[in-house]
């Protein structure tokens, strides 16, 4: 089991709660492909969406992959990215700022955000366990893997 971060405006990570899926790195298969499923994400939206949004840096979905590899979707206009199926918990959006001491996979503290820049980061489980507490879901990491 492994634990991942994908980053994600807040809108496009509410269409793939509505939908059980998610896609990261504007649909790139290689993206998917890392993830297996048992595996768990949280995703993290700097904004509230992809385009003119308002700045949120905040933790706003998490879950665990389902059974099944991974699979493309028309989407039209020529755009078919590839996706994987998540079955999402209930949560609590987590800013990330009263963590960013805490995440260890954050080395510099004084320009954390520099982190994220490439849309998927694989964390420690301890890691993982902070920020799903934060979103109200310590279940998403067993006490005895953290």
């Amino acid at each position: 089991m492994r634990y991942w971060i994908g980053v994600v405006s807040r809108d496009h990570v509410e269409r793939g709660v509505a939908g059980s899926f998610c896609q990261l790195c504007h649909g790139k298969a290689s993206a998917m492909k890392k993830l297996s499923p048992g595996d768990w994400i949280a995703f993290y939206s700097p904004k509230t969406a992809m385009t003119g949004g308002e700045p949120l840096q905040a933790f706003t979905a998490i879950g665990q992959v389902k059974a099944g590899d991974p699979y493309t979707f028309d989407m039209g206009g020529g755009f078919v990215p590839t996706r994987r199926n998540v079955e999402f918990l209930p949560c609590r959006e987590a800013p990330i700022r009263p963590l960013v001491e805490r995440l260890s996979f954050i080395r510099n503290k004084q320009s954390w955000g520099y982190v994220f820049r490439f849309g998927q980061i694989e964390v420690p489980a301890p890691d993982f366990r902070i920020i799903a507490e934060a979103m109200n879901v310590p279940s998403a990491v067993p006490a005895e893997v953290a």
